[in-house]
């Protein structure tokens, strides 16, 4: 697992970081890098869409992460999908 970011990023990213690992490791393996190497690099619709994720339960996180459902919104498909896209690129 990766390390706390460091002193020299700045404060947002740090909390965002924080709010990425959720303690269930299933969700940890997946969040935590695509924060540390996707997120900066997403457009700003795409960021606001992680951080609508970060709002969810862990519950209904992990069953869109494994795929047993969807979320209702379209927004939250569609960062869902591009994180799982990362680990399973077709």
């Amino acid at each position: 697992m990766s390390s706390t970011p460091t002193s020299s990023d700045d404060p947002d990213f740090k909390r965002l970081w924080w709010h990425s690992r959720r303690g269930m490791l299933e969700l940890d393996v997946l969040l935590v890098p695509f924060v540390e190497q996707v997120y900066r690099d997403l457009d700003p619709e795409d960021q606001a869409r992680y951080h609508k994720l970060l709002s969810c339960e862990d519950t209904d996180m992990f069953e869109w992460f494994m795929q047993r459902s969807r979320p209702d919104d379209p927004d939250l498909q569609q960062i869902v999908d591009m994180i799982l896209n990362r680990v399973q690129p077709d």
